[in-house]
């Protein structure tokens, strides 16, 4: 169903027309095996224009050093994972498409964001710079929307999309084996506001082909 929801993040772009996305790739890095599911979040600096101080996967846009082959988000996913969290992901080959998200054409700021699937490493120890992202935490995703229902984290809506669709799935592993050679489609919702409110409507909600 639709959701109502307002958009302290991304300015809106009502009349003009609509702006190319730029390619970006998140990495869900995952620890827990067999026995659980937690994923890590960053915290973006609060003073960032984008998304300021929003709790996100790891990610960022595809830069010119990544090429512009196929390859390029993973290289760019891998990057961004290591520069934002502090963790070295051992091979960008091993991750595995999870979703992709288009921003709604009536935003200014817009992606086209591959999400991928990471193992963490066994020595992975987390750490963020201070400068662009703030804090970080493993989150099960249930615990990581508890906290937002709290008002004790801010989410995106494409990370609390994620993380709801996370909750079905009971260890990492279990995660890993789903996403396994599935075919990934891309996602690009819509916004209508209505005054002071934005109504946010996905593929198949009612109106969005209107």
């Amino acid at each position: 169903m639709p959701e109502e929801r307002d958009h302290p993040f991304e300015p809106l772009n009502l009349e003009g027309e609509p702006v190319p996305p730029r390619q970006a790739a998140t990495v869900i890095v995952l620890q827990g095996g067999a026995d659980a599911l937690e994923v890590l979040l960053v915290r973006r600096n609060p003073a960032q224009r984008f998304m300021g101080g929003a709790w996100v996967f790891p990610g960022g846009a595809v830069d010119t050093i990544d090429g512009d082959d196929s390859s390029a988000h993973r290289l760019a996913g891998v990057r961004e994972v290591e520069e934002e969290a502090g963790v070295k992901l051992p091979d960008a080959g091993g991750l595995i498409p999870y979703s992709r998200w288009i921003t709604p054409r009536q935003i200014a700021v817009r992606f086209d964001t591959h999400f991928f699937l990471a193992r963490a490493p066994a020595e992975a120890d987390p750490r963020v710079d201070g400068d662009e992202c703030v804090d970080w935490g493993w989150y099960s995703p249930a615990g990581a929307l508890a906290a937002y229902e709290r008002d004790e984290i801010v989410l995106a809506f494409p990370t609390i999309r994620t993380l709801e669709g996370l909750t079905g799935f009971a260890s990492a592993d279990a995660l890993l084996h789903w996403a396994a050679g599935r075919t990934v489609e891309p996602i690009e919702p819509k916004v209508v506001v209505e005054g002071e409110v934005a109504r946010v409507l996905l593929p198949g909600d009612p109106g969005y082909a209107d």
